[in-house]
């Protein structure tokens, strides 16, 4: 039986497409051209582009040797070209482009077309926003690069060698589950750091808040409160930053659900909406009020905040056991009352508490209401908080909204339940 040799025209078409975009990008950005010119361009990479296609084709329909030979010399020519450019410059971006382009039409030629799309996609990106790029790197300084580097060696090293489990009573310990939940909280303090590196200082109280309220918003309020007793001035300012930080709780706890537990969000959600409107109305208030007010965003020492992402799985592994063993004893009354006092400190724990552990020994509906009840409790501190360390004006913004985020958040679980 002879080989197939019917002609994959979509595989050909992405490869050589693929070529033409990023030899239109050689060609836009100068490097086809002048004194200092690379060996390719817009028709060059067009028909290195078709070349891989035509490769990737020759071995899908048997045609393996003459596959190779026609690879062997692309990438020959390519060879051939860098040694001569670098003679001049040592630059080998438009060469290693080509190698990227004939892989990518080989890839196109076997069938696999959009994984082809993807790589050509993202080549041509990473070209085109070389500037941007450089720049970016220009901005990372050493603290930066060592998290970096240390995520990069706790999601790729050390995760997959844990053990899976689970090992232990009461549903036991799943140690690679909780090292992943330490990265899912380092990762989210990283982003928080490069958000406030890329907000800068002197973006004002509300954008504060906002970032803030990503790590804790119990924490922003509390020292918004008491620095608008020393700085009355700017009291209306922190009190609109204090209640953007409590709108962030909102989406931090439902983005949290939907990665950890997705079938627990939609029961959650209702619950959380009513609070979540009324804090949002009025950070938007406080946004139209007040653009800019000269505050510095602080920067961590530690990005990762690793220590705080461990007590943060360590916290989950204890509440996972004690609501395991007060929802066998008490039942629901025992989660829900749990779920009360472990709200008025860390309504993080809780939240992955109930989508990871709980929500798989009891029911979706008491894990969603645990959640909203450890939010309500939370939210009562918080009310506390600004009424007692708060100014005048901060009481009336800060504390105001939180006693009407207070009375959706019972509303909902009344009228709901």
């Amino acid at each position: 039986m002879g080989p197939n040799l019917t002609i994959d025209f979509l595989g050909l078409f992405i490869a050589t497409l693929g070529g033409t975009a990023v030899g239109l990008e050689r060609q836009w950005s100068g490097h086809a051209g002048g004194a200092r010119a690379r060996f390719a361009g817009l028709r060059t990479f067009t028909m290195l582009g078709g070349l891989g296609g035509l490769s990737g084709w020759l071995a899908v329909a048997g045609l393996s040797a003459a596959a190779i030979v026609l690879l062997a010399g692309v990438v020959a020519i390519i060879v051939a070209a860098y040694i001569a450019g670098s003679r001049r410059e040592i630059d080998g971006t438009t060469e290693v482009a080509a190698v990227v382009v004939v892989a990518a039409g080989v890839i196109a030629g076997t069938g696999f077309h959009g994984l082809a799309s993807g790589v050509i996609a993202l080549t041509s990106l990473l070209l085109v926003e070389k500037s941007r790029l450089h720049a970016l790197v220009g901005r990372i300084d050493d603290v930066e690069l060592r998290a970096g580097v240390r995520f990069a060696v706790m999601a790729l090293v050390v995760l997959p060698l844990l053990p899976e489990g689970p090992f232990g009573p009461l549903g036991g310990v799943r140690p690679r589950q909780l090292w992943a939940l330490v990265l899912f909280f380092s990762g989210l303090s990283f982003l928080g750091h490069v958000a406030r590196r890329m907000v800068g200082p002197g973006q004002g109280y509300l954008v504060t808040g906002l970032l803030g309220g990503l790590v804790s918003s119990t924490n922003v309020t509390f020292t918004f409160a008491r620095m608008s007793r020393s700085d009355k001035a700017t009291a209306r300012a922190l009190g609109f930053g204090a209640v953007a930080a409590n709108a962030m709780l909102y989406p931090r706890v439902l983005v949290a659900t939907a990665v950890l537990n997705a079938s627990l969000l939609p029961v959650l959600a209702p619950y959380l909406l009513g609070p979540a409107v009324v804090a949002a109305a009025v950070a938007v208030i406080g946004i139209r009020q007040f653009r800019r007010n000269g505050v510095t965003v602080p920067q961590a020492a530690n990005p990762l905040q690793l220590m705080a992402a461990l007590q943060m799985g360590l916290t989950f592994q204890v509440v996972l056991t004690l609501m395991s063993l007060l929802g066998r004893t008490w039942g629901d009354a025992g989660v829900f009352s749990s779920a009360a006092v472990l709200g008025l400190t860390d309504v993080d724990a809780l939240t992955v508490a109930m989508a990871k552990g709980v929500a798989h020994t009891t029911s979706l509906e008491t894990a969603g209401v645990a959640i909203a009840i450890g939010v309500l409790s939370n939210t009562a501190l918080k009310l506390a908080v600004a009424l007692f360390f708060g100014s005048v004006p901060f009481r009336k913004i800060a504390g105001g909204t939180l006693f009407l985020m207070l009375g959706a958040a019972a509303a909902a679980l009344v009228w709901i339940r």
